[in-house]
């Protein structure tokens, strides 16, 4: 699994004119892609590390501060585009491989007992953001 993580000031992401997924102040948007060797066991590690990873303002985790998060899948970041003028998505795991293991990043997230809002599988969303710094990483479990 890779999830390309940003510290945002306010997410939020719209499908058809309806917003489906917003957080407000400080926390994390977080894009994940999965490929096709990815497990739920993964996906809990990947859950974790999210919520544990020390990079809001002064060196603190969503879990110290209780930041919300806003997770959207993101098969495009198993893209390849090394050959050629198109990408290729043969890394990115199918919808149906996919979709339940963004669902358990989620629900272990929330297990954990973090605030998280989401975008929807599939759909044509448009996803706007404050990025806090510029802050960006890329986190792969």
């Amino acid at each position: 699994m890779r999830a390309v993580v940003q510290r945002v000031n306010g997410a939020n992401v719209v499908v058809d004119g309806e917003t489906v997924g917003e957080i407000v102040g400080q926390g994390l948007c977080v894009l994940v892609g999965v490929t096709h060797d990815d497990t739920p066991e993964k996906a809990a590690q990947l859950a974790r590390k999210l919520w544990s990873v020390r990079i809001l303002q002064g060196e603190k985790s969503c879990s110290d501060t209780a930041a919300p998060l806003l997770v959207i899948s993101q098969f495009t970041l198993y893209g390849d585009a090394r050959k050629g003028r198109r990408p290729t998505w043969n890394a990115a795991a199918p919808g149906g491989v996919a979709e339940p293991l963004v669902d358990e990043v989620v629900a272990q997230l929330r297990k954990l007992g973090a605030h998280v809002e989401t975008g929807r599988f599939g759909a044509d969303m448009k996803v706007s953001l404050t990025n806090d710094g510029p802050f960006t990483m890329l986190i792969e479990v």
